[in-house]
């Protein structure tokens, strides 16, 4: 049995923005516009419900490269949201956790716990070692996800594009 969606909330949405532009960064060492499969799917997924691509980069997992990036997103005028995948584990080279965190001023802690919950349900117990976050950045949605297909995958269909919508408008003061 579903539950029903608060009426306050339903009609939230139905005001909602029908098109977000958005700024896609993969994080990465090894992967280039080519074999990012995470990032054309992000980019797929938006485009397929009406959402906008307005920046798309692949960095290395270097702290500086992605905090470079972050900024560039994060300051241009048109883009609305962020969402950033790859380096979110816990390998020595993942840093992207840590570089997010620092731009995040309001987090969204639900995001990333039922992201792992979901991650669970699919893939057990290694679930744990998502470090999944998202929230507000200078005025912008700011979403970090696992860098695997299935991780993006499970991500766009069940929390951001079922949301990304609603989270514009409510930082917009729609």
């Amino acid at each position: 049995m579903s539950v029903p969606e608060h009426n306050s909330v339903h009609k939230h949405k139905e005001k909602a923005k029908k098109s977000i532009r958005c700024f896609v960064v993969t994080v990465s060492d090894t992967r280039d516009e080519t074999t990012d499969t995470s990032g054309q799917a992000i980019k797929k997924y938006l485009s397929n419900e009406g959402h906008q691509t307005a920046g798309y980069r692949i960095v290395k997992d270097e702290p500086h490269q992605i905090e470079a990036v972050l900024n560039e997103a994060l300051g241009a005028g048109d883009v609305e949201a962020v969402i950033i995948n790859g380096g979110t584990g816990i390998a020595p080279r993942d840093a992207t956790y840590e570089v997010v965190s620092r731009f995040l001023e309001k987090k969204l802690d639900g995001f990333g716990e039922i992201f792992r919950y979901l991650s669970f349900l699919d893939i057990g117990s290694a679930a744990i070692m998502s470090r999944a976050a998202a929230g507000t950045a200078r005025g912008k949605v700011l979403i970090s996800l696992p860098g695997s297909k299935g991780a993006v995958t499970l991500a766009m269909e069940k929390l951001i594009l079922p949301e990304i919508r609603h989270m514009v408008s409510q930082l917009q003061g729609q």
